[in-house]
């Protein structure tokens, strides 16, 4: 559960979350005002665009899901495991994450589905990232999980039942650094337009290289993961 998540994990996943809410923001805001990370909303959009007979919309919700999966499955390719340990290869992922994001702001400049494309793939790899670690389930491209378990444990809390308050900080910090990245991308947005999606591929790329140099001082030092 989430009291044997490793202090590097619970950074990542709060810079990870952070990175999810500036690059959905920046969707919404974008041309296209699709969103990025979340493929719940896109779905229900897709069936009315299909129902609809909005061909270009199809096209558009269609591309940003099957970008997602993709990334994902680059995910899968990349880590080879289903389980967060410290060795594994999420500063490769990173890497790539990183070179996505910024690959999209010139597409996305010249209002190009690529842009979408690449974005939704970054967010994907990274989702595929986060999974699970000791059974506690790690989600940084999307809330609705953290507010669900959240409320389940409020409502544990009101019957007087005890709560596992690692798992609740957890919740809090996904849930606030989602909305704070949220925050600094409709900010950044406003003064930078698309480019503000460096600023989101330079964290991505600077916690890739944070966790090789951690992941080579345990290795120096014997730390466990």
């Amino acid at each position: 559960m989430a009291n044997r998540l490793a202090r590097w994990v619970w950074f990542g996943t709060a810079v990870l979350a952070g990175v999810a809410g500036m690059v959905n923001v920046v969707g919404f805001l974008g041309f296209q005002h699709q969103a990025i990370t979340h493929l719940t909303g896109n779905t229900s959009l897709l069936a009315a665009a299909l129902v609809a007979g909005d061909g270009h919309g199809v096209l558009q919700l269609a591309g940003a899901m099957l970008a997602f999966v993709v990334g994902a499955v680059l995910g899968g390719l990349i880590i080879q495991d289903s389980t967060l340990r410290l060795g594994r290869r999420y500063g490769v992922a990173l890497t790539v994450e990183a070179l996505l994001l910024a690959a999209a702001v010139p597409l996305f400049e010249r209002q190009l589905m690529g842009g979408t494309v690449c974005a939704a793939m970054a967010i994907g790899l990274q989702n595929a990232m986060a999974t699970t670690y000791s059974g506690a389930i790690v989600r940084t491209s999307h809330v609705s999980g953290m507010f669900t378990d959240l409320g389940i444990m409020l409502g544990h809390a009101l019957r007087g039942m005890p709560i596992a308050r690692r798992r609740l900080g957890l919740c809090l910090v996904v849930i606030s650094c989602f909305f704070v990245g949220g925050l600094l991308g409709a900010g950044l947005f406003g003064v930078l337009a698309y480019r503000a999606l460096y600023v989101p591929a330079a964290l991505t790329g600077a916690t890739g290289i944070a966790y090789v140099a951690y992941r080579q001082w345990s290795r120096t030092l014997g730390v466990p993961a």
